[in-house]
């Protein structure tokens, strides 16, 4: 019962009922990654969408299925021997307003003391 509501009514955390019904009468399965998400077209090829495995989430998408996703290439990564390039790196989830997110020295985020102003630079006093 919780999983039909969240697909009725979110469509942050997956498939909607909308979705589901467009993918249960358009959709051809094309393949799955390494994640969990499911890859779909229509029957001539020209619309393709993914089913997430959890929260939607774009940059869960490999490179390989991101150059099918857009078009860039006809193949896709379940239908040939697909290995990601050296300069490819995996997937890192976002963790931006986490405790690990990135804070760059200097930022008030920054546990760090500031570094302090050298130079010809003079701070303002009234």
């Amino acid at each position: 019962m919780k999983k039909t509501l969240l697909e009725i009514f979110t469509w942050w955390q997956g498939q909607t009922m909308g979705t589901r019904f467009h993918t249960w009468r358009f959709g051809k399965k094309v393949g799955e990654d390494e994640r969990g998400n499911i890859y779909y077209q229509n029957a001539d090829g020209s619309r393709r969408w993914v089913i997430y495995n959890g929260p939607a989430d774009a940059s869960a998408i490999g490179p390989g299925w991101h150059g099918w996703m857009h078009h860039r290439v006809d193949v896709a990564p379940a239908s040939e021997t697909y290995t990601p390039r050296t300069w490819q790196k995996a997937h890192q989830a976002n963790r931006t307003g986490t405790p690990a997110a990135y804070r760059p020295k200097g930022s008030l985020l920054n546990p760090s003391e500031r570094p302090r102003v050298t130079g010809d630079y003079d701070a303002w006093q009234p």
